[in-house]
């Protein structure tokens, strides 16, 4: 049997909390998740998810339209324009 080490973490207690109930509606614990996440970074030797930076503003666009029209934060208040563009009144 492999001998067993003891983790220390520290965060937030209502992230923990949040954590801790999430993992008991999935049928574990948050310990549990911890050890599983350790044995899946290990067998794929990189972390079991993309970890990648994000703009503090990113600018949403149309695919369609190659980034031609940016869509705006209160798409609701475009309406008006969105309803010339199509040709509804």
């Amino acid at each position: 049997m492999a001998k067993e080490a003891i983790l220390q973490v520290r965060m937030d207690s209502e992230l923990k909390e949040q954590a801790e109930l999430l993992y008991k509606q999935l049928g574990t614990s948050f310990a549990e998740a911890v050890r599983i996440f350790a044995k899946q970074s290990v067998e794929e030797k990189a972390m079991p998810f993309t970890m990648h930076l994000t703009s503090s503003n990113p600018k949403r666009t149309l695919g369609i339209a190659n980034g031609q029209y940016t869509i705006p934060d209160d798409i609701d208040g475009s309406n008006d324009k969105i309803s010339e563009m199509f040709g509804v009144k």
